[in-house]
This record gives C-alpha cells, structure tokens and sequence, in this order.
C-alpha cells in the first residue's frame, strides 16, 4: 500500500491526476479482472501496480479487452517509455541510429519485454534478452508464454550463453535486473561508444563510474544522485493526463512513442551532452508537453472520445 499511496501523490504532483489506491485480496487472475472491471466505472483510467510476470501480461491484456478506460502497467511501459526517451537522446550523441544499433537487455521479466517491445517499434532490429538462465532464444526449453512470444522476433543471431557472451559486441546494455551484474570487463567488450542504462535500484548493475572507467560513453542509472536518472515519474503522469483530457479509450503503441519523442524534446541540441539525457524530474514543461503529445496521438489513433 506506500508504495501505490506514494504513486497517487505522484500522479497529483507531477501530473495534475487525481489518483488514490486499491489493494484487490487475490492471487487469482480472473477473480482480479473481474474486481476491477466490476469498479472500472468509476473511474477515468487504470494504472496496475507491482504485479510481476508474467501473470501482469495476462492481467493487462485481459482487462484491455473489457475495459472501456486506459488500463496501463507503469512498470512495463512507463519504464519502456523513459528508456526509449533516453536512447532517442543518446544515440545523437553516438552518432549511430538505433536501427543500427545491437543491444542487450538484462532482465526479461515486465520492464525487459516491455521495452525490447517499444524500441523494436521505434527501429532496433537487433536486441537479446537474457534471464537468470543466460541468453533467451527461440527454442530454448521452459520459457513461459510471454519469454517464448519475445523469443521469435528477438535474438535474431541465436546467441547462447551467459550475459557476458550476449554483451559482446552490443552498443546498448539496458539492465532491469540486478545489483552487480554487469562487470568492467564484460563493457570493454562492448562497441566504441557503447550506452549503459544499468536500472537496478537501489544497486544498479553497474556503478556509473566503474562503466565510465571501463569504456562506456554514455551511463544512466535509476538513482537521482548520479547524472542520466531514468525515473518512470517523467512518463506516467503525463501519459495519463493526455489521455483523460482527450476521455481516451486506450493507450495505443503511438502514444506512447509520442510521450518518448516528446520527453526527449525537452533535451535541447545545445544541452545535450553525455551526462544530461534526459529532462530532470522536477523540469514543469513535462507534464504539459508529455499530455499534448499523447492527447494528440490518440486523435490520430481514434481512442479520443471529446
């Protein structure tokens, strides 16, 4: 529950969104759809809070398909929406397009698969998703549903092993994972200019200093005491308030890629530099540029309802 009162104030503070939390007594999937369907009425959108996979893929997917209102898991695609805002930002600094980029994202459980998603929408033809196991990879034996589906359409080279064997050769490493992980010795490994996002918190998988020593060009972390935080509070409020002020029905692939575009806007050519990627969390213009942005792509995607 402080987690989810502490993501209402959030809501309110940086989004204009009045919010408050409810905690569903169940483990039972269908049981939980139908809670929330049953109470849907009430409100103007649905943000789903720490649900792990993959039982929050099911649980989205299915109320998406009865709900009427935006039924969002912020944990899945608020983070997918700042990763991609800070690597649209950080491959003009690179100087090589993200369709040409290779990446590896550790961690392949609601935040991994969400954003291997969203970027390969945005371009990114080449990413490998390793888990606890190592590389995940078509075929490969007791992947669950959703590892399985992620499965045919990523790792396109077949490449087994550890994380240190899926690194070698990436230009972008994005962990959703855990502390420590990511060694200097795997990042040298790395191409020329190689992009860091190491998202564990309060540890991430890498310390930026050690990542920057070993040769990475560009490091962001989840926590505000180091330069490039990626912190899901400069997408979500937005999101959400785009789309309640057009009473929108969903929130579509295309909005979500216009709150990316539009929070990475706010990052002008001139400011932009290896150690500021991305808006801070506090800058005001977010919330108003995120909502228009979104607002707008649902006019264009035919969710818009006034």
């Amino acid at each position: 529950m402080p987690v989810m009162e502490g993501k209402c104030v959030l809501f309110k503070e940086f989004g204009g969104v009045d919010a408050f939390p409810l905690c569903v007594r169940t483990k039972d999937v269908d049981e939980f759809v139908q809670t929330v369907y049953n109470i849907s009425g009430s409100f103007g959108g649905i943000n789903l809070e720490d649900i792990a996979a993959p039982r929050c893929f099911e649980i989205e997917e299915k109320l998406q398909k009865i709900c009427d209102i935006p039924v969002f898991h912020d944990d899945q695609h608020g983070t997918a929406v700042v990763v991609s805002a800070a690597l649209i930002n950080a491959t003009k600094l690179t100087g090589k397009p993200l369709s040409e980029c290779k990446a590896v994202i550790n961690g392949s459980g609601a935040a991994g698969i969400a954003i291997a998603k969203l970027l390969m929408t945005l371009g990114l033809k080449d990413v490998i998703l390793c888990d606890r196991t190592g590389a995940i990879y078509d075929g490969r034996e007791n992947l669950n549903p959703y590892k399985a589906e992620i499965a045919k359409i990523s790792n396109k080279g077949m490449v087994k092993g550890t994380l240190a064997d899926a690194v070698c050769g990436t230009d972008i490493f994005i962990g959703v994972s855990a502390p420590g992980v990511l060694t200097a010795d795997m990042i040298k490994t790395m191409n020329e200019n190689a992009i860091v996002l190491a998202m564990a918190n309060p540890v991430p998988e890498i310390m930026p200093d050690e990542a920057k020593a070993a040769g990475a060009a560009i490091v962001g972390t989840g926590r505000s005491d180091f330069p490039n935080q990626i912190n899901n509070v400069v997408a979500f409020p937005g999101i959400f308030r785009g789309a309640l002020d057009v009473r929108a029905s969903r929130i579509t692939e295309n909005m979500k890629i216009a709150a990316a575009y539009a929070i990475a806007s706010l990052v002008s050519e001139d400011e932009l530099k290896p150690d500021y990627i991305l808006p801070f969390a506090f800058d005001k213009r977010i919330k108003d540029t995120v909502a228009n942005a979104v607002a707008e792509a649902a006019r264009k995607d035919g969710v818009a309802r006034i």
